[in-house]
C-alpha cells in the first residue's frame, strides 16, 4: 500500500472525527503515488477542506501526542534558558514550559525522535513531546520576535532599598560604572523596554511625590512606570551622562544624543534624541527613539490615495522648486521625505541633506548632522551646499527667516529643495513663509507643492466592528465625501484582542493634503489672500483636504471615525468651493 502506516492512521482519525467521509478515505488509500507527509497535508487541505488545526489534532491522536497551540504562547525571558535559540531554530522546536523534572517542548516534526534524546543530553531532564504547527513555531523563532521581556521589579526593589535613607546621595562613580548601580540598570531597561514595545518617545516626568515614565505608542502616551521621587535626580543625571550633557546645569533646557549601542549587550542599535527641561518638581526628559536598523517605506505604503500619489510623484521629479511638508512633531514628515528621496535617488543625481538629527541613513545621500555647539546650523549648511553642485537639497526644518530666504533662493536658482515646516494645513504654509519675511512673489515662484499630513491609528483588522453611522457621524462623512447613501464603517472593538494588545488599534496610516501649485494659486498668493480664501482656491483646483482624506480612510475601514475627528476636525469651508478665485479678500500689510 503506497501510504505509510502513520499516514493511514492520520486518515483513520480524521474519519473518526467526522472530518473525512468513507468515500474520500477510500480515494486517498487507493492513490497510486507515494506522497510525503507535507504532500499529504496539502492534499487534505486543498481537496478535502481539512483545516490546519483539525489536521494537527488528527496527527496527535494517531501518534499519541498532546496538541499545543503555539500561536497563543508568548516568548519570554526564560524560554531559551535551557535550550538555546540556535538549537531550536535548527530543529524546529520550541520550549514551552517545565513541570517538575520534565521539559515541555513543542515539535514541528514528531518523527525525529533523536532531537528529544539530544535535549535530554544537553539539559539532563526528560522531555515531554508536544505537537505544534510548524508555521507557528517558525514564527515564534524569528529573531525579530524573540527578545527578553524587560522586567523592572528587581531594579525598583534595589532602588527602594538604596533610597530608603533620606540622606542617601548618589556618587559619581555609581552613575558611570556600567554594571554596579541599579539606576544604570533602570535607565537601560527603560530604553530597552520602550524599543521592544514600538515606542516613538519616552517621557520621564517628575511629579510632587513620584516620577512617572510614559511611552508614546501609535501616537498616544501610556503610563509604564512609577518610581519614588528621590530617584528623579539620579535617573536624569544618568541619562545626561549617556548623552554627554552637563549634569550640574539644572536650570536651563539641554539637548543631546544617546548612542545606545555602547550601553547595552543586546545588540540594540538605536540612537535617542534627548531633550531636558527644568519643571516645577525637577528636570523632565523626553527621548525620541531613532531606529537606525529601520528602513524607509516605499511611497505607495504611506497611505497616499492614488490621485495624490500620482501628483506627488510628478512633483518630486521636477528639476527645481520647493517642496514643503508640514504637520506637528511625529506626523510622519521625515518618513515621507526619505521615501521620496529613496525613489528619486539615482547615480546621476547629487542629493545633499542637512539634518538635526539624521534619522535614517540612505546609501547615495550626502548627509550632514547639525551641531549648534560649533555654529553648524541649517543656514550655514545651506550656504555650504549651494557651493557643492547639488541637484536636490533636503533641509530638516525651516525655522527662521535666514534659512527660509536661502531655501527660497536655492529653489529659484535651479535646485529642488525639500524641507519641513510646522503648520496646521497646506494653505497656511504660505502665510507662515510670509511671516518669516519671504516676499509673496518669491513664494509663488519657488513653490512646487505643499503636503500637510497626520498619522491616524489603524483599526485592528482582527477585531474591528462594522456598523452604520447615524446622526452627526453620518452627516460628517456624507458631506466630506459627497455621498448619497451612508456607508458602513468600522469602529474599534471594546477591549480589543490579543493581536492589538487589547486597545483595538495596531499601527498607523497617513492622511495627506496635497496643494500643488498652479496658475490660480500663484495669482492668489501674489494677491496675499486670506488663508481661508486660498484654501477655497486650492479645493477648486482639486485639492482634497486632510479631513476629506481621513473620511476616505474611515470609509475604506483603515481607521475609525473617532480617531479621524480627534486628529483633524471637520472642514469649515464647503467642499464645493464657495467663492471665485478672482474675488478673494486681500490681506492688508503695511509694506
Amino acid at each position: 500500500m503506497p501510504l505509510g502506516r502513520t499516514q493511514t492512521q492520520i486518515i483513520d482519525k480524521l474519519e473518526e472525527m467526522g472530518k473525512l467521509s468513507a468515500e474520500a478515505k477510500g480515494v486517498l488509500l487507493a492513490r497510486p503515488d507515494e506522497p510525503t507527509g507535507d504532500q499529504l497535508d496539502s492534499i487534505l487541505q486543498a481537496d478535502h477542506h481539512i483545516t490546519m488545526f483539525q489536521l494537527l489534532l488528527a496527527k496527535c491522536r494517531a501518534l499519541g501526542l498532546a496538541p499545543f497551540n503555539v500561536a497563543r504562547y508568548k516568548v519570554h525571558t526564560n524560554t531559551f534558558e535551557k535550550i538555546d535559540l540556535e538549537f531550536c531554530q535548527k530543529n524546529m522546536i520550541l520550549p514551552v514550559g517545565q513541570v517538575g523534572d520534565f521539559l515541555l517542548v513543542a515539535f514541528a516534526n514528531p518523527f525525529d525522535t533523536t532531537v528529544a534524546t539530544k535535549i535530554q543530553d544537553k539539559t539532563g531532564q526528560r522531555v515531554v513531546r508536544l505537537l505544534g504547527r510548524e508555521a507557528d513555531i517558525r514564527d515564534k523563532l524569528k529573531k525579530d520576535q524573540v527578545h527578553d521581556e524587560v522586567q523592572f521589579s528587581d531594579v525598583v526593589d534595589k532602588l527602594g532599598t538604596q533610597f530608603a535613607d533620606d540622606e542617601t546621595e548618589i556618587k559619581d562613580e555609581d552613575l558611570e560604572n556600567e554594571d554596579s548601580a541599579p539606576i544604570i540598570q533602570l535607565a537601560n531597561r527603560i530604553i530597552e523596554d520602550a524599543y521592544f514595545a514600538g515606542t516613538s518617545d519616552i517621557h520621564v516626568e517628575p511629579w510632587e511625590k513620584e516620577v512617572v515614565v510614559r511611552y508614546r505608542i501609535d501616537g498616544l502616551t501610556q503610563e509604564k512606570l512609577r518610581l519614588p521621587a528621590k530617584v528623579a535626580g539620579a535617573l536624569v543625571a544618568r541619562l545626561k551622562i549617556m548623552c554627554n550633557l552637563d549634569i550640574a546645569e539644572r536650570r536651563l533646557p539641554q539637548d543631546g544624543r544617546i548612542v545606545f549601542k555602547q550601553y547595552n549587550k543586546k545588540n540594540i542599535d538605536v540612537d535617542l534624541r534627548v531633550s531636558t527641561a527644568p519643571l516645577n518638581y525637577g528636570e523632565g526628559v523626553v527621548m525620541r527613539i531613532l531606529d537606525k536598523q529601520k528602513s524607509t517605506l516605499p511611497l505607495s505604503a504611506l497611505g497616499f490615495t492614488e490621485a495624490n500619489l500620482a501628483k506627488y510623484r510628478e512633483c518630486i521629479r521636477q528639476p527645481y522648486g520647493m517642496i514643503l511638508h508640514c504637520g506637528p512633531t511625529g506626523s510622519g514628515k521625515s518618513m515621507t521625505l526619505y521615501a521620496a528621496l529613496a525613489e528619486i535617488n539615482t547615480p546621476d543625481v547629487n542629493i545633499q541633506t542637512a539634518e538635526d538629527p539624521i534619522e535614517y541613513t540612505l546609501p547615495g545621500l550626502n548627509q550632514m548632522q547639525m551641531n549648534k555647539q560649533i555654529g553648524l546650523d541649517f543656514q550655514r549648511a545651506l550656504r555650504c551646499y549651494l557651493r557643492m553642485d547639488p541637484d536636490i537639497i533636503l533641509v530638516g526644518e525651516i525655522r527662521d527667516k535666514e534659512t527660509a530666504q536661502i531655501a527660497c533662493e536655492a529653489a529659484l536658482t535651479g535646485h529642488l529643495l525639500v524641507s519641513t515646516l510646522h503648520t496646521n494645513d497646506a494653505p497656511s504654509t504660505v502665510s507662515r513663509m510670509g511671516e518669516m519675511g519671504i516676499e509673496p512673489f518669491n513664494i509663488s515662484a519657488a513653490l512646487v507643492c505643499v503636503c500637510a499630513q497626520r498619522l491616524l491609528r489603524r483599526v485592528c483588522k482582527n477585531c474591528k466592528v462594522k456598523y452604520t453611522p447615524e446622526g452627526r457621524e453620518a452627516d460628517i462623512i456624507m458631506k466630506a465625501l459627497d455621498l448619497k447613501e451612508v456607508p458602513e464603517i468600522f469602529k474599534a472593538a471594546p477591549g480589543g484582542c490579543h493581536i492589538c494588545g487589547g486597545n483595538g488599534y495596531k499601527g498607523r496610516v497617513g492622511i495627506h493634503e496635497l496643494m500643488v501649485n498652479c496658475e490660480e494659486i500663484v495669482e492668489a498668493i501674489n494677491k496675499e489672500v486670506e488663508v481661508a480664501d486660498l484654501k477655497r482656491v486650492c479645493m477648486k483646483n482639486g485639492m482634497k483636504t486632510m479631513h476629506q482624506d481621513s473620511m476616505l480612510k474611515v470609509k475604506f475601514g483603515l481607521t475609525t471615525m473617532e480617531d479621524a475627528l480627534s486628529n483633524v476636525p471637520a472642514d469649515m469651508i464647503a467642499v464645493g468651493g464657495g467663492g471665485e478665485a478672482a474675488e478673494p479678500k486681500a490681506k492688508k500689510h503695511g509694506h
